[in-house]
């Protein structure tokens, strides 16, 4: 189902004016034994990366799936790139989300993060990254995330991943996709509040440089200063500013989220909280539906 000029405005008007949040289904290699030990699969249920994958994949079939994960609160979710290329209900995932449910895909792109240096972690090398997106565009993704780390504010460390995260930004734009760039503040760091006041500046000065038609997402930690990323959400080349949950529970991330008036949610982590395996069809979509309703209200 390659991608259709239609279909990408389309997706592009609800990514931008739409009411709801983005659910993150990305968990990868080093936290799918994490996020399945949490859903109550632990590492004796399976053997083998094949099987793992094979239980995290029918872990998103099944929240994909469900009753309240639909348009009318979620208006994206973002994949990992076995769950793009893997099927639900006989379909490619990416094509029942928004033929389906009317829910907008994204891709997982990046591979991980190097060793902290300079206080942040840049993300790891991409090495056939424009084969992938090609790939994404064939499956009808709409655009990307990349996720880099910064553990305090350094500012040069903070310039670097900035600097790397709009490069791969530009490729990805390149390739008709939108880009959600994510440099992740630790929720820990003894220098949040700084970090931000820094980041959001690196973050301006790159948003100037881009072109018409180089549009892009940010997904940020929400801000120890609400609104403190509203110019970033009034830029023109920004289409949407999404907030990860980064460690905080589910009520926390939420009050976070609502006092800020111009992000939305991204929550992986506080979306799945208190689902299991062995809830029965009905207990786990009440307990999801819950999770969906509270933090889409925290998103409007």
């Amino acid at each position: 189902m390659a991608q259709d000029k239609a279909t990408f405005q389309a997706q592009a008007v609800r990514m931008t004016t739409g009411r709801g949040f983005i659910a993150a289904l990305d968990q990868s290699g080093g936290s799918t034994p994490k996020a399945l030990r949490l859903y109550g699969v632990e590492e004796s249920d399976y053997s083998g990366e094949e099987e793992m994958f094979g239980e995290i994949h029918k872990m998103r079939a099944r929240i994909i799936t469900a009753p309240d994960f639909t348009s009318d609160k979620v208006l994206g979710a973002i994949l990992f790139e076995r769950t793009m290329r893997g099927e639900i209900e006989g379909k490619p995932t990416a094509q029942l989300l928004w033929e389906d449910r009317g829910v907008v895909p994204f891709l997982k792109i990046d591979k991980g993060l190097e060793d902290e240096a300079d206080d942040v972690q840049l993300m790891k090398p991409m090495p056939g990254l424009e084969k992938l997106l090609a790939e994404a565009v064939e499956f009808g993704i709409f655009g990307t995330k990349e996720r880099s780390v910064i553990k305090s504010a350094n500012a040069k460390g903070i310039a670097d991943n900035v600097a790397q995260q709009f490069e791969v930004a530009r490729v990805v734009t390149g390739a008709g996709l939108v880009p959600i760039i994510e440099p992740e503040v630790d929720i820990h760091s003894e220098t949040k509040a700084e970090a931000e006041v820094l980041l959001l500046d690196a973050i301006l000065s790159h948003l100037d440089g881009l072109a018409e038609g180089e549009d892009v997402m940010l997904k940020l930690t929400i801000p120890d200063v609400p609104n403190l990323y509203d110019p970033i959400a009034d830029h023109p080349r920004v289409l949407r500013v999404v907030a990860l949950s980064g460690g905080y529970s589910t009520d926390e991330a939420c009050a976070r989220l609502a006092q800020n008036g111009k992000m939305i949610a991204s929550f992986s982590r506080a979306l799945t909280e208190g689902l299991s395996k062995q809830q029965s069809d009905a207990e786990f979509n009440a307990a999801l539906g819950d999770n969906i309703d509270k933090i889409y209200r925290a998103s409007v």
